[in-house]
Formats: C-alpha cells, structure tokens, sequence
C-alpha cells in the first residue's frame, strides 16, 4: 500500500451528550493540528435525533476537510448497559458516515489513546488534553476535554501508522461485515 506523503486524520470522541473531533494534517512524518471541535447533543431529548445530528456532523466534516483516515475511540467497559449501548451506537453511527464515504476507520481503546499520547494508559483527560497542548503547540485548551480526546484518537494513530497492529480497520461496509461476520444474527 502506497502512502501519501501528506494526509489528514479525523479523530472522534463519541458521545451522546458531548462529541468530540480533532483534526491533523500529517506531511512526511510531522503532524501539525488543524482543527479542534464538538457536538453539544444535552439539549435534545430524543436520542434518534441525536445519531441523526453525529452522522449529518461527521459528513459535513468529512466533506469539508476531506480526511484520508478517521480514528475512533472504541467505548470502554464498566458504565451501565443503557449507556454502553448509547455510546455504542454514536460511535457506529460516526464510522457508518466514514464508511459511507470510503474512509478507512481504525478503533483505539481509551487506553491505547492514552498510552500513545501520555505514556500512561491510565492517564487523565487533563494529563492528555496538557501533552496534546505540548505536542501540537495549542495557545489554549477548551473548557470540554471531549474535542482534545478526539484529537488525541487522531495524534494516537499518527503514532500508530506504519505499525502491524493497530486496532480494529475497516476501509468499507464489505470490509466490516467480514471481519465482524460472528456478530451477524443469520
């Protein structure tokens, strides 16, 4: 596989109250940051027409930057099953606007994220939002740590790349079902 000299990576924070996206450019092997940005969703009560609000936001950033590759932060375990599947579908509602646009999409555990970032897999939302603001020479973080963790999904798989082993892939809808054909009620 051929790789571009130059290209962008979207990171998402998924959320159904706060979603998270950051935005690198990445020439050669330096990555400078583009761009930083939420979705505030606390204001609607339906929680169809906040998935509807993630796939039209994710589009509209994909079609506005046209990143080459999206990473997304996978949910973690140990919250309640209601918020579990909520957080579940936010995120594969954002990979369904990706995959629908033919954009390769990568998984990364919080862990994984944090472990890129900080060196810590156990490091706080402060601690990665302060070594993104070190790394990427950011003036000022936001008051919401949500934008910095979907930047930090993004800075995660720019350490990532070239590597063998870099989570869950999936480069279109074909893709995903394979490699998820366990998961397929028949």
């Amino acid at each position: 596989m051929e790789t571009k000299s130059e290209k962008i990576i979207l990171g998402i924070d998924p959320g159904t109250t706060i979603m998270g996206f950051g935005l690198i450019k990445v020439v050669g092997k330096k990555m400078t940051f583009m761009q930083l940005n939420e979705l505030h969703l606390k204001k609607y009560e339906d929680h169809y027409l906040k998935l509807k609000l993630i796939f039209e936001r994710t589009i509209e950033l994909i079609d506005t930057h046209n990143p080459d590759e999206i990473a997304i932060e996978a949910p973690f375990f140990g919250k309640n099953v209601q918020s579990m599947l909520k957080l579940g579908r936010a995120q594969g509602v954002a990979m369904a606007a990706g995959l629908s646009r033919q954009i390769p999409i990568t998984e990364y555990s919080p862990k994984k994220i944090k472990m890129a970032i900080t060196g810590n897999g156990n490091a706080s939302k402060e601690q990665v939002a302060k070594m993104l603001q070190s790394q990427l020479q950011l003036k000022e973080l936001p008051k919401n740590l949500d934008s910095t963790d979907g930047l930090a999904a993004a800075v995660c798989h720019f350490y990532n790349s070239g590597k063998v082993e870099v989570g869950k892939s999936y480069t279109g809808w074909a893709a995903f079902v394979k490699q998820n054909e366990g998961r397929i009620d028949k």
